[in-house]
């Protein structure tokens, strides 16, 4: 049904990188599953590290590794040459391999036929390797939310992350839905949407998200935004192929303007609301906002606690900070408003 099933646990390779921003990967992996992640992988000690056990990948099969996962992301999107036979190493070792970067591993000379003689898999997690078809837009059974936002990079998948983990804590069945490298890599399968091509993009969402028990709840990472002058598609083709029956909006108080784009001012929160259920009226008429989830980290914790407090008195949902609060009154709208 999904895209990429990779096998777990996981091996970590942080390599020479010494910025912590390119190892946004690395960290997500850590934060969210660090059950799957038995080792990291430098090659020297100025590194970063995500504070696992540093092992070679021989050392981390006999630790319980399946996949050695590419955790930075280099500039350029091209992994170093020197590299290279770390990851040869690894799939002769018994591990597959796993990146979400614009470069395919495969496309290395010689991995792909390496991988095949030995029976190990390349993962390029940014890259489709089967199609979908186009979207029916027929309504099914099961449960569906949403997470979407004013602009890219603002905690999407974290806020999905943490409602479908709240949820599964109360004893929900609940599943997260990634749709992006990281969230993919964090859950192990996945769509990474924006790899696919435009017109399939809604049937990609379905297929994400089929039939389901009804009080069974979809958790679905967000991408995009619906007001950004490139990627608003993506963001469109979710909410059609989604058919959400809540969605979570995503802001950070403290952005100003669109990430990368200074021209374009953010919009205001409560002027986001409307377009989004419209666009999302489409193929489930019965939508609704369950709650807002704010970034506040740029934020004093005076500050954070006083803009959560406006911002849910202002739109009249509940307002929370995956992170810095926890995601229970969302729960609570959620199960006040789908007992």
């Amino acid at each position: 049904m999904t895209l990429h099933t990779l096998q777990k646990p996981y091996q970590l390779l942080l390599g020479d990188v010494d910025n912590p921003r390119n190892a946004k990967t690395a960290f997500g992996l850590r934060d969210w599953v660090p059950q799957d992640c038995v080792a990291q992988l430098r090659f020297t000690d100025q590194a970063v590290s995500v504070g696992l056990p540093d092992m070679s990948p021989h050392r981390a099969v006999a630790a319980g590794a399946r996949t050695l996962v590419v955790g930075i992301a280099p500039v350029g999107g091209l992994l170093p040459e020197n590299w290279h036979p770390t990851l040869r190493e690894a799939l002769e070792s018994g591990l597959d391999l796993a990146a979400g970067l614009h470069q395919r591993l495969s496309d290395i000379p010689g991995l792909a036929e390496l991988a095949r003689r030995l029976g190990r898999r390349i993962h390029d997690v940014r890259q489709p390797s089967r199609t979908f078809a186009v979207a029916s837009g027929l309504p099914r059974p099961g449960r569906r939310l949403l997470t979407v936002g004013t602009d890219c990079a603002q905690g999407k998948k974290y806020a999905a992350l943490a409602i479908a983990k709240a949820l599964q804590l109360r004893g929900h069945a609940a599943d997260f839905r990634a749709t992006g490298q990281t969230g993919v890599l964090i859950s192990g399968q996945g769509v990474v949407i924006d790899s696919v091509i435009a017109d399939f993009i809604a049937g990609a969402a379905e297929t994400l998200s089929p039939a389901n028990t009804p009080d069974h709840w979809d958790v679905i990472e967000g991408q995009g935004s619906l007001f950004h002058p490139a990627y608003a598609g993506v963001t469109l083709g979710l909410l059609h192929g989604s058919q959400p029956d809540a969605l979570v909006l995503c802001h950070d108080p403290t952005r100003k303007t669109l990430n990368g784009y200074p021209q374009v001012p953010v919009l205001s929160p409560q002027f986001a609301l409307e377009p989004y259920l419209a666009a999302a009226r489409l193929t489930n008429p019965r939508v609704r906002f369950v709650g807002v989830a704010l970034n506040t980290s740029g934020l004093g914790e005076v500050e954070a606690a006083r803009t959560l407090k406006e911002t849910s008195e202002s739109l009249k949902l509940p307002c929370v900070d995956p992170i810095r609060t926890g995601v229970d009154p969302i729960i609570a709208a959620l199960e006040s408003l789908y007992a």
